[in-house]
């Protein structure tokens, strides 16, 4: 029997089954027919916030807010995260200020703030922006491997 991973589409949210073997092929969502892992962070709202959090790959939230300078320059760091860990983790930004009801209900203090979910609970958060060899190394530590 083939082990399969449930992973929600970065597109439109929908929960897709697939085989493990295949997650690095680029499997395309079997609603949108859109890739379900994009190499780039992906907008989270309100509304696709829980589904997005389910799944068996992680998911790492990037709380920010554009006023933020740290923000800002943590942003293509972010990036190149996502680039690199594409399959193995998916990347999402939350802006603080369009979702200040959800960024609440997360507990968020400071930004940027990284929040790390798996099957729907958190299981890691950092405050603070980091270099790209210290977020993948913190990522490491939580099971995400590079």
């Amino acid at each position: 029997m083939t082990e399969t991973i449930i992973v929600p589409c970065a597109h439109c949210a929908t929960l897709n089954r697939i085989p493990s073997a295949k997650r690095y092929g680029q499997p395309q969502c079997g609603s949108c027919k859109q890739a379900v892992f994009t190499q780039q962070p992906f907008t989270l709202d309100a509304a696709t916030f829980k589904r997005q959090s389910k799944g068996d790959v992680p998911l790492l939230v990037d709380v920010w807010a554009n006023w933020c300078g740290p923000c800002r320059q943590f942003a293509p760091t972010f990036s190149q995260a996502a680039e690199q860990l594409s399959g193995q983790c998916r990347f999402a930004k939350l802006d603080s200020e369009a979702y200040p009801a959800l960024s609440g209900e997360l507990g968020i203090r400071s930004i940027p703030s990284l929040l790390l979910f798996r099957n729907g609970q958190e299981i890691a958060r950092q405050s603070g922006a980091l270099p790209l060899m210290q977020l993948l190394s913190w990522l490491k530590q939580h099971g995400v491997h590079n």
